[in-house]
Formats: C-alpha cells, structure tokens, sequence
C-alpha cells in the first residue's frame, strides 16, 4: 500500500478507534441493565431505555434510514442515469416527517404501556398471534441480513475503492467492526454513534459537494458536461424514459416515502424519544439533514460523470471523487461520512435482527423466563455476522438493487399491520396474517415475473393487495379482544 493511500487510511483508522470507544462508553448502561436481567436488559439494550432527545432521535432516525444506498449505491445509480436518479432519490426527504409523524405519541404511548421494545412486541400484543410473530420475526431476519449485507458491500466496496484494500479484507474489518461494538454497548451506542455518523455524514457531503461544484466549473458547467455525453442525463426520464417512467416515478416514491413507516428499524425509532419536545424536534432537524445529504451524494454521483469518466463500476464513484479532490488526510475524514451513513445502518438492523430471535421469538415464544438474555444477544449477533460476511464474500454489479429488493419485502410484510393496527379497531389477527402472507408472497412473485407491473415499481400492486386482504379478511372475521380494544383504546 503507497504512503497516499495509508494517508487516507489513518483517519478512518482514528475515526473507528472512537466509534469504538462510544462502544464501550455504552457498556456501563448496558452492565447496570444486565443486572436485572430478563426484559429490562433489553429495554435498555434494543430502545436505549426510551430516553432519546431531538437531535440524538433525529440523527439516529436520518442515519439509520440513509444508509450505503444513499451515499455508495445511490450515487453509483445516478452516475449511471443522471440527474433522473437525483429526482428520484429526493422522495426520501419527508422520511423522518412521515414515520414520526404517523406513528408519532400514540406508538409511543402504547410501546411504554405494553413495555414493547421491538416492532414484533407490539404486533403480537395488538394480534396475539403466534403465526403474525414467527412470520414477522422470520421476514426480519431473512431480509435484514439481504439488506445488511448490502450495507457491508457499500462499505467494503468504499474501502476497497479509497485505501486500496481487497475486498475481502475491507468486508473483514468493517464487519468486526460494526459486531463489535453494537454488541457491547446495545441500542444506546447504536443512538450514540448514529449521532456522530450523522453529524459527519452531513459536514462530509456539504464539503465535497461544494468542492465537486467549484472543480467542475459550477452547476451549469457540469449539467452542460453531462448533456453533452447524453441528452438523457439531464432529463426528469434520463437516458432511458421506460426506466423513469411517470408510473414508475410516482410509484418509487410509495417505496421510499411513505411506506418507510413500515420498516421496522425505522419505526422503533418512534418508541425511544424522552418528550412530546424531543418528537418535534427530531421532526424538525430529521428533514433538513435528509435534505442536505440526498441532495449533496446524488448530485455528486451525478456530476462524477463528468468528473471522472469511465468508471467501471458506479458503486466506486464516491471514493474515487473524494480521493481526487482532497488532500490525503482530508479524503480520509470526509470518506468517514459515506462509512458512517453504512455503519449506522447497519447496527440497528443488527440490533432488530438480534430482537427478532431473542425477544421475539425464543423469549416470547419459546422461554418468556429466561435469564440469560444479555449472552443469547451477543451469541445471535456473531452468528448474524458470519451468515451476513458469506452473503456478501461475492458482491453484485450494483448493491443498489439488493439494498432495495430487501426495502420492499420488509415493508411488504409490516406496513399494514403496522398502520392499521394502531388506528383500526377492527384490524385482527386473521387481517394480519393474511396480509403478511399476500404482501411476502406477491412481492416476490412479482419480483421474479413480474417485476414493473403496469410501469410501476414491484411494491405497489403487493401493498394494494395485502391491504385489500388485511380489509376484508378483517370484516369478515370475529374482532379483535374486548382486552386488545381495551388495551390499546382505552374502556
């Protein structure tokens, strides 16, 4: 390895070091909670001990949702088609608005009253359905660990591109790095570094995006660049329409916008603020944040065309510009921002995944008296990481497609019950499970034949239909409890 590429490493090397050191800090809460062992060391260890406020919510919600997608896949994508990518990846601004605001103080309220610390703990109070649990819990783990291991191939793929390391050895050292210290230190040193990846995440884009603009000779110089190579990459339908089509459009949106308060790691967010303060905050600097980062790493994929011509693979787009306008020792500390937007996504997909087979289904299902918690945690987050490293030991072109296979299934499986079980009374469990299983099943069906029904992205016509499931089967089955209404309504 040359002197420049260690001069970019030492940075990151330093920026780790103290990601690891948040780790750590964590554990001392993570050790006072597993005295008590049992449920309260996971809620301690899964939702931070419900105690986030604004910006410790905001940063750790935008962080968590802008992962390797937006700032290594996404930009690959728009360094292919242009700014028709850019204008697509802009949907995801109202992210934060939409899952707090939607979920907001009534999930909230409810995840204390029933001491839920995962997603699949307040499904299975509102449905007690063992079936609902074991297929959310499965559908967690299946399309986690696809979407995770997306997230390690961004950041290996960042690695690989910026310092010169193999593939291989860049997928090692970020995933022990990311094992380590999510599993010493749990959901509250998931919030904490989530809040420094966010902070460096959004200084990093606004820096290299300005240097890009002022190398490239300003706005209108790099559009004129990018017409120039095609006509397409400056238009709303880029360089081919079929591809970004009005249908097809406005349906990607459902994908990224709305349907986000079906993602699990997303909507726990919303069980772990302080305040009704704390909430409208988060809300608030959530936004902006998204704003800034969609914005700087698409445009930035985008102008990389005319930058840097002739990248074979766009997922290198971004380290590559960096290490090209920088200083070595600068490269390093910006590159930290597209590494961190991958970390923070990861570890609380980790930590949900890791939820999902201790809390959800061996303690709910299986041993609710269990004690050891706390080494069946740790043991279920080593055995993850190893599935997740074969999984992504042989990477596709673009990680973009399997970053997005793995949106669409989880949100094919939670959205509805989700949504309608917190606002319908009448939602039960047969609504529930029937909607699970049409939403799972036509997704992938879809997928595989028929993957742009009627020009429009794969998730809308699932949704539709578990939605029109969940309805019907819903009406057309006895109701839910007079408990479950009393529970969650109030007599």
């Amino acid at each position: 390895m040359g002197q420049a590429k260690v001069d970019v490493l030492i940075p990151l090397i330093l920026y780790f070091l103290f990601v690891y050191f948040l780790g750590f800090y964590s554990l001392k809460f993570v050790s006072r909670a597993r005295q008590t062992k049992g449920k309260n060391f996971l809620v301690e260890y899964l939702i931070g001990g419900r105690s986030l406020g604004g910006f410790v919510l905001a940063m750790t919600l935008v962080a968590t949702y802008l992962s390797a997608g937006s700032f290594i896949g996404g930009p690959g994508a728009a360094y292919t088609y242009g700014l028709a990518w850019v204008y697509l990846a802009m949907t995801q601004m109202p992210t934060g608005y939409f899952t707090l605001a939607v979920l907001g103080k009534k999930f909230a309220i409810i995840a204390r009253k029933i001491n839920a610390v995962t997603m699949t703990d307040f499904l299975k109070e509102r449905y007690e359905n063992k079936l609902v649990i074991i297929l959310c819990s499965l559908s967690i783990v299946f399309f986690f660990t696809a979407s995770m291991a997306a997230q390690w191939i961004g950041a290996a793929r960042l690695l690989e591109g910026s310092v010169g390391l193999s593939y291989t050895t860049a997928l090692t050292f970020f995933g022990v790095t990311v094992l380590v210290y999510t599993t010493i230190g749990g959901y509250r040193a998931v919030a904490l570094t989530d809040t420094l990846q966010g902070v460096v995440m959004t200084v990093g884009t606004a820096a290299v995006i300005i240097a890009a603009i002022i190398v490239g000779g300003g706005v209108s110089n790099l559009v004129n660049g990018l017409y120039a190579i095609h006509p397409g990459l400056i238009s709303p339908y880029g360089v081919d329409p079929q591809f970004t089509s009005a249908a097809w459009v406005t349906s990607y949106w459902i994908l990224v916008g709305f349907a986000i308060v079906g993602l699990p790691q997303v909507a726990v967010r919303a069980m772990s603020y302080r305040d009704s303060k704390s909430l409208k905050e988060a809300i608030i600097y959530g936004t902006i944040v998204s704003m800034v980062l969609l914005l700087g790493m698409h445009l930035l994929g985008a102008f990389g065309r005319v930058l840097i011509p002739g990248i074979e693979a766009g997922d290198l787009v971004v380290p590559t510009i960096i290490t090209s306008l920088f200083p070595n020792w600068a490269a390093g500390i910006i590159l930290a921002g597209p590494l961190a937007a991958v970390m923070s996504t990861v570890d609380s997909q980790l930590l949900l995944a890791v939820g999902a087979i201790v809390n959800d289904i061996y303690v709910n299902l299986i041993n609710p008296r269990i004690k050891k918690t706390a080494s069946l945690a740790f043991a279920a987050s080593v055995f993850l990481g190893i599935i997740i490293f074969i999984v992504a030991y042989n990477p596709p072109p673009l990680m973009v497609w399997l970053n997005l296979y793995a949106h669409g299934g989880t949100i094919a499986t939670f959205l509805w019950p989700i949504i309608l079980g917190l606002y319908w009374k009448k939602a039960n469990a047969q609504g529930a499970l029937a909607s699970i299983i049409t939403g799972i099943g036509s997704y992938m069906l879809f997928h595989n034949f028929w993957p742009r029904p009627l020009g429009m992205h794969t998730i809308v016509l699932p949704l539709i239909i578990s939605l029109a499931t969940f309805v019907i089967v819903s009406l057309f089955t006895p109701g839910p409890s007079k408990k479950i209404i009393e529970r969650f309504w109030g007599p």
